[in-house]
């Protein structure tokens, strides 16, 4: 009989996979397939949850099966993370030829993403106290005490290291390693290896102009390639989206969200308003706020679904140039470095958030100016190099808890709804390095403004 049901739910994922299949074959719109393959897996996930529990045999072995669409969707985007920063890099820096100014972009890029992980720390500690979130409060079951036994073990390879060691680790040393993705600073190390790269090309031109011109011609050859095995994969993000929030709405316990309904409601209100935040920089800007979410939602939908920042640069760097106008060197380029940089939501909002709860577990005033201020300080320069996929927010917390001397293990008590909270915080990752990348090209005039006025759907498809 179990057999039987898991082989149901798996015909009716086929079914439901068919029909985001029947619509590509009518050329319905990316992004109408986008939002259709979330609106099918909330409502496919939905149904399980009342007819399974959560911890049920028969779930866990259908959404294993699901596995294979979801996990494996997000499995390729990360197999072409790698190849795409690096030819994408390399390309867009030996096109410069004194244009741009290299320096200039990449400290643009990053000096929005740390003010506004500055800002969404402000906003974490200012509604973490609206809604008088302590950690006392909340009961610590079995699983959240093994959690929290976890984090305090693991504490000491971040505490060990000083903010310049913690530096020195985004230099790469052995970049063929950091190029399998051996070390949280990864992506952040490939980046720096492929400028490096580029500017080489630069210095080539003047000395030995043949070389520099056939590296040029390798390079873009590599770069067509490579684009062409982005659009392949890109065309299965509905199919991805699908499967990927049915196993989350499936497996998630709600008995477990309405426990901490406090924290996971103040933690999106902080989300929302950090986002809105965004719409305002923007705004100011000279973007149409409205337009802009228009163009980027299909990008959010997938990192919400995902909690993956690093496996959503792809994504991201398409709808970048060929949504906003963002030029290809800074659409790259913020893209990977918002990966591991200034992460908003899970370098941000969240260590800020954890702080507040915790300090008066230790005898500190959580309004004190002191407290408000060095929890400001820290959060914003702990946020390099934070791992863009699930589990950047714990390390960006151990970090943060531990330079502020507050107790790891209460960290522990949220495990249950960590994915949810995840989720969002991911989106809104996305969000921050989409917004460095257009406010970098706005200030030096790099971007096309006709792309972004113009009311084009980003349908891979068609490409």
């Amino acid at each position: 009989m179990e057999t039987l049901r898991i082989i149901i739910n798996v015909a009716v994922m086929l079914v439901l996979l068919g029909v985001l299949l029947w619509m590509q074959k009518k050329h319905i719109s990316f992004t109408k397939r986008v939002f259709t393959g979330l609106g099918l897996g909330l409502v496919f996930g939905v149904i399980l949850q009342l007819i399974y529990q959560a911890d049920s045999e028969v779930l866990a072995k259908s959404t294993d099966w699901f596995n294979l669409v979801g996990r494996g969707y997000v499995g390729l985007l990360q197999m072409i993370v790698v190849p795409l920063i690096m030819v994408s890099i390399i390309s867009a820096i030996m096109k410069l030829k004194g244009k741009q100014n290299l320096g200039k972009m990449t400290g643009l890029i990053i000096a929005v993403l740390l003010i506004t992980t500055a800002i969404a720390a402000t906003v974490s500690i200012v509604t973490s106290l609206s809604f008088d979130l302590k950690a006392i409060e909340i009961e610590a079951g079995e699983k959240e005490q093994a959690r929290g036994a976890k984090l305090e073990e693991r504490v000491g390879d971040v505490a060990d290291k000083t903010i310049p060691q913690q530096i020195l680790d985004f230099i790469p040393t052995n970049p063929f390693a950091d190029m399998t993705g051996a070390r949280s600073t990864s992506t952040l190390a490939v980046v720096i290896f492929s400028a490096f790269i580029g500017v080489a090309v630069l210095g080539l031109d003047k000395k030995k102009p043949e070389q520099a011109d056939t590296f040029r011609k390798i390079v873009d050859a590599v770069y067509a390639v490579v684009m062409r095995i982005v659009t392949l994969v890109l065309r299965l993000t509905p199919y991805g989206i699908l499967a990927l929030i049915t196993n989350t709405v499936a497996t998630t316990n709600p008995e477990e969200i309405l426990k901490l309904i406090k924290f996971v409601g103040a933690s999106y209100v902080a989300l929302i308003v950090m986002f809105i935040i965004h719409l305002i920089l923007l705004a100011l800007f000279g973007y149409n706020p409205v337009q802009y979410v228009r163009k980027v939602l299909p990008t959010l939908v997938f990192a919400f679904t995902s909690r993956s920042s690093a496996a959503t640069i792809p994504l991201n760097v398409e709808t970048q140039t060929k949504r906003l106008g963002v030029p290809e060197g800074i659409a790259n380029l913020s893209a990977s470095f918002g990966a591991t940089i200034g992460q908003n939501g899970c370098a941000g909002i969240y260590p800020a958030m954890l702080a507040v709860m915790i300090a008066p577990t230790v005898g500190i005033d959580p309004l004190s100016w002191d407290f408000i201020l060095t929890l400001i300080l820290v959060v914003t320069v702990s946020s390099f190099g934070v791992a863009g996929v699930g589990g950047g927010a714990t390390f960006a917390s151990l970090i943060v808890l531990s330079t502020m001397n507050l107790p790891v293990a209460l960290a522990g008590l949220l495990i249950s709804v960590e994915p949810l909270i995840d989720m969002g915080r991911t989106a809104l990752n996305v969000n921050d390095s989409i917004t460095a990348g257009v406010i970098t090209g706005k200030v030096l005039g790099e971007n096309d403004q006709d792309v972004f006025k113009r009311n084009v759907d980003l349908d891979v498809v068609q490409a």
